[in-house]
């Protein structure tokens, strides 16, 4: 697809920046929404062998991180942590719970809702995914310091998708 002359210089005149500019801009390789969606995948990819270590697959690690951090927690809970719709989240419980590393249960007080508690061999896990973090930061050749770095530019790409 070609631009005319006439399309060119109305985007130029609107942002400011030279034709050469703006052609390059549509360059795969400039493509932030392509560089995350690589960067993920890699990431994540990164992370299954070493995930593999203690039975889990990423989505459910992420899962146990939630419950780590406060247990029990309604699934709603988990899925607004996770940004997860409860749906997706709800097969991960069920496989972590056919794993004894869960329970789940109706919430006191809210028959509705579904409380989500560590059974002790889930809490015990945590003490054997205290390495995951410092494994991952060798695994990419990251310091803490570009890890915290790298996490605060996706949060406030998050935040900035949020508003």
């Amino acid at each position: 697809m070609s631009t005319t002359t006439a399309e060119t210089d109305t985007a130029r005149r609107a942002t400011g920046e030279p034709a050469e500019v703006q052609e390059e801009d549509l360059l795969l390789e400039h493509q932030l929404c392509f560089a995350l969606t690589v960067a993920a995948r890699s990431v994540v990819g990164a992370y299954k062998p070493v995930l593999e270590k203690l039975n889990l697959t990423h989505p459910q690690y992420l899962v146990m991180l939630c419950l780590w951090e406060e247990s029990p927690r309604t699934v709603r809970n988990i899925s607004e942590a996770l940004a997860q719709e409860p749906a997706t989240i709800s097969p991960l419980l069920r496989r972590l719970e056919a794993a004894e590393l869960i329970t789940r249960r109706r919430a006191d007080g809210n028959e509705r809702a579904l409380a989500v508690e560590l059974t002790p061999k889930g809490a015990a896990l945590r003490q054997q995914a205290l390495q995951v973090p410092g494994t991952m930061m060798e695994r990419l050749g990251l310091t803490r310091d570009q890890v915290t770095e790298l996490h605060a530019s996706m949060m406030g790409l998050i935040a900035a998708t949020s508003r």
